[in-house]
């Protein structure tokens, strides 16, 4: 279990100079920090001449801090902008500083204040883990703890290193062989990597982990700096290349991962064997999103705040979704449960503006309706309608629909995709169609299994106001369109597709355990509802990797009822697996979603059919 972060304390030396009270060093030098950041990390890394000519360039930073070096490569990258360039920042960062103090901290350098509120617009709330930030072409993943403990965890290949941690007699832990050997790890052939220090261990702990070193001018009052090269040649510089990638599946995974692999440039095309997007499980007229935190904070719950930080900021920036981030209310089972929540919260030291716990009197007053416990206050999370978020990102991307795949075939490196007449070719198939995928591939033997879920439609006018997200063992969303969301239930292995009256009698007994009496004098029997299948697998974790990454064959499923939340991250790590670059989550993350991580493996030749 990770650690709770400790934010950066907001301090100046005696000359103005941002300063940490923890380590007793200064954040950057007295001379200047713009100017440190472009002598020693840019030049220091011969940029911008080394990512001049390529399509892709990785750049990893011990020590984020100010994030002073960011917004100066930032700029220097922006001025040399072209179709189809990414740049990918990596920052390890122990003590983050909050959003308030980086804006008052960042107003010392007009210049940057462009880029830099962009930066704060999209700070995310001081988590442990990675978060993935989006600027355009430009990448940012901010690692959030320990560096001896994230940097094992980290998949990258680095073509620039930043080693910008304080001082090694103030932070000896961040100049260990151990780090020196993981830097080695992450490292390109070829990576250059630049330091301000030229401190005996650390040059000799470098020199042990492969890197050429050499000493150059220095900033400041500092007559020496450090640079090295990493042993091999570098990466050849040429172009990205773009693939033609089918998606089979217009769902929340499916619309998902085709809008990652769109914005990477790649030609895409979905195929669904509905008339339209989001015809199955993704089909809900409004789905529950937010986080579930846990005493261990266990994979899931990893994997779910990941999610929701990144759904959280690339949702609210796309066009025509229909939502409602109202704030979400996850009122406690009982009063063991209650105190639970209560010390989570707290031991976890959870921000406010993520999640906080609520006494039984503040959740009555958040739902206005008594509730039977307090529980958790999730301010950022709400509601949002699957449909309408398909769409929007399925936008301007190639949908095939009313096909039904009925084969898939590879040979000679291309797939092809048989259906109702047609043939799609393409180099490379990623699986995003629920309960169908199992079918299309049997030699992997996939756990993918339905669950039967059925949601009821409460009229808006026979219940009184209630405008938040309020779950306690089922779940009621605000009114859209007339018609809150009451559910939901679930039966494994049940195809039935018909409505059933006893489901509803299940959903308002749900309905009564979230808000006692809210829905006294609903009859059952009137209620509308919807009937869908999730994909469940035998662990709640989705299905998301490589099924055959030599055959280019991937998966991204099994979202059960978590669809919305997992959807971006998900998209996100199976578009950076699928493109090779810098991977969104943990390495135990990343194995814990391994499609065949229940024990069946692909057999060695591939037939021609599948």
């Amino acid at each position: 279990m990770s650690s709770p972060l400790v934010p950066a304390e907001l301090a100046f030396a005696g000359d103005g100079t941002p300063f940490s009270p923890l380590y007793g060093d200064i954040y950057h030098s007295s001379h200047g920090g713009l100017d440190q950041a472009r002598h020693v990390f840019l030049a220091g890394n011969e940029l911008p001449a080394r990512w001049s000519a390529r399509s892709r360039f990785v750049i990893f930073e011990t020590g984020f801090g100010l994030g002073l070096n960011f917004l100066a490569t930032w700029q220097a990258w922006r001025r040399q902008q072209g179709a189809g360039r990414r740049l990918h920042y990596v920052a390890v960062e122990k003590h983050p500083f909050r959003r308030d103090d980086l804006k008052q901290l960042h107003q010392r350098w007009p210049e940057l204040a462009a880029l830099a509120s962009d930066l704060h617009a999209q700070w995310p709330p001081l988590l442990p883990g990675l978060h993935r930030l989006e600027f355009d072409d430009v990448i940012l993943t901010l690692c959030f703890g320990d560096a001896a403990e994230l940097l094992p965890k980290l998949t990258l290949a680095a073509d620039a290193i930043y080693l910008d941690g304080f001082a090694p007699d103030r932070n000896p832990e961040l100049w260990t062989d151990e780090i020196a050997t993981q830097l080695s790890r992450i490292a390109a052939p070829g990576a250059a990597l630049a330091t301000w220090s030229v401190a005996g261990e650390v040059r000799r702990r470098l020199a042990s982990a492969d890197f050429q070193l050499e000493r150059r001018p220095g900033f400041g009052g500092k007559r020496d700096m450090l640079v090295g090269r990493r042993e091999g040649p570098p990466v050849a510089a040429g172009p990205r290349s773009s693939r033609r990638i089918a998606v089979i599946g217009a769902g929340i995974a499916g619309a998902s991962i085709a809008h990652a692999l769109a914005g990477r440039g790649h030609s895409v095309t979905v195929v669904d064997a509905a008339a339209g997007a989001a015809a199955g499980a993704s089909g809900n007229h409004a789905g529950v999103f937010r986080p579930l935190p846990s005493e261990d904070d266990r994979k899931l719950a990893r994997l779910l705040r990941a999610g929701f930080l990144l759904g959280r900021r690339q949702f609210g920036a796309l066009p025509g979704v229909r939502c409602g981030w109202t704030g979400a209310l996850h009122i406690a089972r009982d009063e063991i449960h209650e105190e639970t929540q209560r010390h989570i919260a707290k031991d976890h030291a959870l921000p406010a503006d993520f999640c906080r716990y609520v006494t039984r009197e503040e959740a009555a007053d958040l739902a206005a309706w008594p509730v039977a416990f307090g529980g958790w206050w999730f301010p950022q999370a709400g509601w949002i309608n699957p449909p309408s978020l398909c769409r929007s990102l399925l936008h301007q991307i190639d949908c095939r629909f009313n096909v039904t795949v009925s084969a898939l075939e590879h040979t000679q490196d291309v797939w092809r995709i048989h259906g109702d007449g047609i043939l799609i070719e393409a180099d490379e198939v990623v699986l995003a169609n629920g309960i169908g995928a199992a079918a299309l591939v049997p030699r992997f033997k996939l756990p993918i299994r339905p669950g039967r879920g059925q949601v009821s439609h409460v009229p808006q006018a026979a219940t009184p106001p209630m405008n938040i997200v309020a779950t306690r063992l089922g779940y009621v969303t605000p009114a859209f369109d007339g018609i809150r969301c009451v559910g939901a239930t679930t039966q494994a292995d049940d195809l039935d597709p018909a409505s059933r009256v006893a489901d509803h009698v299940e959903n308002l007994f749900r309905l009564d355990m979230v808000l006692p009496g809210f829905a006294d004098g609903l009859s059952a029997q009137a209620l509308q509802g919807r009937v869908s299948f999730r994909p469940m697998s035998p662990d709640r974790l989705p299905l998301v990797g490589p099924l055959s990454a030599g055959e280019g064959l991937w998966i991204s499923d099994g979202f059960g009822a978590r669809g919305l939340v997992f959807a971006s991250i998900c998209a996100e790590l199976l578009a950076s697996q699928i493109d090779g670059d810098p991977l969104p989550l943990e390495s135990d993350l990343v194995r814990a979603l391994d499609p065949l991580r229940f024990g069946v493996r692909a057999q060695t030749r591939t037939p021609r059919s599948l």
